[in-house]
């Protein structure tokens, strides 16, 4: 057998590394995202988004508003806070990176149990739609018209390109899925 040969039989058993790899980066990024939603400066960018959402705006007292009280990473206006503290907009940050936590760690269960990891997987697969929505209900997402010919869609904001990845983060979710599902046959005898 050739190096080549050997090499490409290597690599075809590759898959299994993969999805521990895929799974292990989703719930890195659910961490990371997650720990991020108790700090004011990710919790106040992800403003537009929520207040914006016909399905997450009523988290919030004063949807409305949003555009008068928006901050910019890295800037600190004391009065901004304080609106967004009486908005409700830490609080509802606060409860989200709890779940985007909570999904990481069922994720991150699955040598020790395939239902948690199974569970992780679908929570993973679905959390991604929710997020995707706002490339239809935040303008944000898009480019301004500001005066280049390139504004509106298909130009996506930093925004936007932020909210696009999710579409990987979904697709990674279904091979922890079956995986899962492929572990807990296999445990039951089934497989």
């Amino acid at each position: 057998m050739s190096v080549y040969e050997q090499s490409l039989r290597t690599l075809g058993r590759a898959d299994k590394l993969g999805t521990h790899l895929i799974r292990l980066s989703i719930a890195i990024v659910f961490i990371w995202i997650g720990l991020l939603k108790f700090v004011p400066y990710e919790a106040d960018s992800i403003t537009p988004m929520v207040a914006q959402s016909p399905f997450m705006s009523f988290f919030y007292k004063h949807p409305d508003q949003y555009k008068e009280h928006f901050t910019h990473e890295g800037e600190l206006k004391p009065e901004q806070r304080a609106w967004q503290t009486a908005n409700n907009t830490y609080g509802y940050s606060n409860g989200l990176g709890t779940v985007e936590l909570v999904i990481a760690g069922l994720l991150l269960l699955n040598p020790v149990s395939r239902k948690a990891g199974l569970a992780g997987g679908v929570l993973a697969f679905f959390t991604p739609f929710v997020t995707l929505s706002f490339l239809v209900t935040t303008p944000e997402a898009w480019v301004p018209a500001l005066g280049d010919a390139q504004h509106g869609f298909p130009y996506l904001s930093g925004m936007g390109r932020l909210i696009l990845k999710d579409t990987m983060m979904s697709a990674g979710a279904v091979v922890a899925i079956a995986d899962s599902a492929r572990a807990l046959l296999r445990e039951r005898g089934a497989a």
